[in-house]
Parts: C-alpha cells; sequence; structure tokens
C-alpha cells in the first residue's frame, strides 16, 4: 500500500483515539531492528541515492534539498529536517538538488517484528519532522558513518548496541509521526493488539508460499469467513488476499536480492508457473523479477 496522503477528517471519537494511542504504542515497542547499512551522505547538483528496495528504511535530510523519485518520476522535494520512509517501494532514488546531505539508515526488522512492515505505506514523508519529532531529529543529526569511511560502528564497547537503539528510536519516532498525520488508514493500528488478527499475519508471514484461502485464514484467526474479511480489511486496509501478495512480494524481493533465480522464487511462494509469478510480481511491483533482479544486484555491487 502506498499511504502518502493527507486522509478527509473523520469524525471525533474519544474512545477510539484512546484505543488508536494504545494499538499504537504496542506497536512502536514492538520495533527491533538490525542495521544494514547507515551512511551519511554529501551530494552535489543532479547526484542520485538509490534505496535499497530490500530494506525498511528511513533517509532524514541533514542539509540542501533532495527530490524523491519513484519509477522514474518526480514525486516530492524534500528539504533540510524532513524525513523519508520507504517500506518495499523499488526504484526509489533521492536526487540532490544542488549541493544537500542525507542521512540514509537502511534496517532490517527483526523476526518477531516482521509483521510491522506489512503495516506501513510503501512510500511516505514528513514535512519538517525536526519540528514535530524534535529529539529523534537531533539523534538523526549525529547517526550514521560518512559513507565510505570502513562499516564499524564498534569502536568503542557497546557501541553497536547503542547505534541499533538510536535507529529504532529515530525510526519509531517516524511511524509516529506519519500515524499522527492523518495518513493511516481507518482502524490504524489496531492490529497491533488484536491477537486473532495477529495470528493470521504471523500465520502468512511464516509461510507465504501456502495457498491461503479467505476461509483456511479465517480459521487461523478463530472467525467466520465474512466476519473475518471484513474486520481484516478494516484494521488493515485492504483484502486478506491483497496482504498475501504484499507480503509475497516483499518476500520475492529479498529472495531475489539474495540471489536465488525467478524459478526458484516462483515455487519457494507457491506460484503454479514461472508466468504467473511474474505477473503477479510486474502488476505488484512495476517491472519483472529478472529486471528487478538484475538492477538490484547492480545497485548492490
Amino acid at each position: 500500500m502506498s499511504l502518502i496522503a493527507m486522509t478527509p477528517p473523520r469524525p471525533h471519537d474519544d474512545s477510539a483515539d484512546h484505543d488508536r494511542g494504545d494499538a499504537l504504542a504496542t506497536l512502536l515497542d514492538a520495533v527491533d531492528v538490525s542495521i544494514r547499512n547507515q551512511r551519511r551522505h554529501r551530494l552535489i547538483d543532479d547526484a542520485t541515492l538509490v534505496v535499497d528496495p530490500a530494506a525498511l528504511s528511513f533517509a532524514y535530510v541533514l542539509s540542501g534539498n533532495l527530490q524523491i523519485r519513484s519509477a522514474g518520476q518526480s514525486v516530492r522535494r524534500l528539504t533540510a529536517g524532513d524525513v523519508l520512509l520507504v517500506s518495499g517501494r523499488p526504484s526509489t532514488a533521492l536526487v540532490a538538488q544542488g549541493a544537500a546531505s542525507v542521512l540514509l539508515s537502511e534496517l532490517a526488522l527483526a523476526d518477531e517484528a516482521a509483521y510491522i512492515s506489512a503495516l506501513l505505506p510503501d512510500l511516505a514523508w514528513i514535512t519538517d519532522f525536526a519540528t514535530i519529532e524534535p529529539a529523534a531529529a537531533a539523534l538523526a543529526q549525529v547517526m550514521g558513518l560518512d559513507a565510505g569511511s570502513p562499516d564499524d560502528c564498534t569502536k568503542r564497547a557497546g557501541d553497536g548496541v547503542i547505534c541499533r537503539m538510536m535507529a529504532k528510536t529515530v525510526l519509531a519516532s517516524v511511524i509516529r509521526a506519519w500515524a499522527a498525520g492523518g495518513c493511516a488508514p481507518e482502524g490504524w493500528p489496531a492490529a497491533a493488539s488484536d491477537p486473532f488478527l495477529g495470528r493470521v499475519v504471523d500465520a502468512i508471514n511464516a509461510e507465504p508460499g501456502r495457498d491461503w484461502t479467505v476461509e483456511a485464514l479465517a480459521a487461523v484467526g478463530a472467525m467466520s469467513r465474512s466476519v473475518f474479511a471484513e474486520r481484516f480489511r478494516l484494521v488493515y486496509g485492504v483484502s486478506p488476499a491483497g496482504y498475501v501478495t504484499t507480503v509475497r512480494m516483499r518476500s520475492a524481493q529479498d529472495l531475489l536480492a539474495r540471489g536465488l533465480g525467478v524459478s526458484a522464487v516462483s515455487r519457494e511462494l507457491g506460484y503454479a508457473s514461472d508466468e504467473g509469478f511474474s505477473r503477479a510480481f510486474r502488476r505488484h511491483v512495476g517491472t519483472t523479477p529478472s529486471a528487478w533482479r538484475a538492477q538490484h544486484q547492480l545497485v548492490t555491487a
């Protein structure tokens, strides 16, 4: 899902606000990450910084102006103090408009927190994040190593732990700022405190290649088919089938990034044919699996 615009105002409901606040606190508390790559990049005019599509990433603009480009199109200009959140959207890049510097933190969610990825937008930005979340912005100012420096965050005992805690804090603050901006779907993130839907999400993430019918998912959640389908859509903003597809495509990107071939990924994710998998991948990601794999390998080489 791509949730990058403000939603229409909804009638105020104090009890609903309280429930959403509790659910958001539960979700933020569950955030746990490892750092795949975290660097401060200094860019000159038109220099491009590609975001790893296999990571959960945030980019905090330290100075200057950057333009978000996705699928070759200009989307939005970011300026100092803004932040971009990228969760599974392919072909996302930041292009410098003059001299600029940015902290790019590419993360991996811990296994027990993997479900959070499917709750997040593919692409979102928070304007003036430095004002909305000043403590997190202050952390972002001092995080990361300069691009090109040795990959070492352990000069002092405990540095690795501190770096990871700082990244978790900033990511949680970015998610909170996005949710507070009114862009989250109706009911979000109630799923974080719904143990029945939580079972369903855990099952899908554990076996994305399984033949998940609505009936099978409803059984996992101990609900009737009709109640489950309505409840799932209300909480996640997408149908159960759409959610399964999203998880499969993110799994496909991860497997392709590891070097697996298209046929191997297709079999792993339960598709009857490579052609069927390729069609689904192209609809969801915007390019073929082989093209995505080649582009990703070129970017990370």
